[in-house]
């Protein structure tokens, strides 16, 4: 396997990682589509918007050739993290959203390793917990935020356009 360096993305990179999530969560079995969803998948494509602000980072794997591998939006505080229910009024944590792999490098534990740079990045932060939300088309992800401490927080669901989303807490 090539190097992984795990960074900020650079602006140049907001286009591919945007369609990088694109192409990941519209190839998720059964979950809504881009005619079903516009907004939601426009909001994917145009991902680095979100940079505008310093306490969202657009946080990206890529090789040592800067091939992007995966990327996932890291909160450093909760009200911006853009979702329904209680989640955004969360005091003292980090969330993260929207992580996504390059399927030719699905296995290779980047998904993992994109988890730690957050996990870390929290620590940094000095807060108690770290938040994240997934579905029941993502049970690669939910397995793998199981096994790495994360706890299903039935506090934290919520339904948008008839999906289903559990919420997850990984207390520091």
């Amino acid at each position: 396997m090539k190097t992984v360096l795990i960074r900020n993305a650079f602006p140049f990179e907001h286009k591919e990682i945007g369609n990088l999530l694109v192409r990941a969560y519209s190839n998720l079995e059964g979950f809504p589509g881009v005619d079903e969803i516009p907004d939601y998948y426009n909001y994917l494509q145009n991902i680095g918007s979100i940079t505008v602000n310093d306490s969202v980072d657009l946080i990206v794997a890529t090789t040592d050739t800067n091939e992007i591998m995966g990327a996932v939006v890291f909160f450093k505080t909760m009200k911006l993290y853009g979702t329904e229910g209680i989640a955004p009024q969360q005091k003292n944590a980090s969330g993260f959203r929207l992580l996504a792999v390059d399927q030719k490098y699905s296995g290779l534990g980047i998904g993992k390793k994109l988890c730690f740079e957050c996990i870390e990045r929290t620590k940094e932060l000095f807060h108690d917990e770290l938040i994240i939300h997934s579905t029941k088309f993502m049970p690669i992800a939910r397995k793998m935020y199981t096994k790495m401490g994360f706890k299903h927080s039935k506090d934290l669901d919520f339904t948008k356009n008839e999906v289903e989303v559990f919420g997850y807490r990984l207390y520091l």
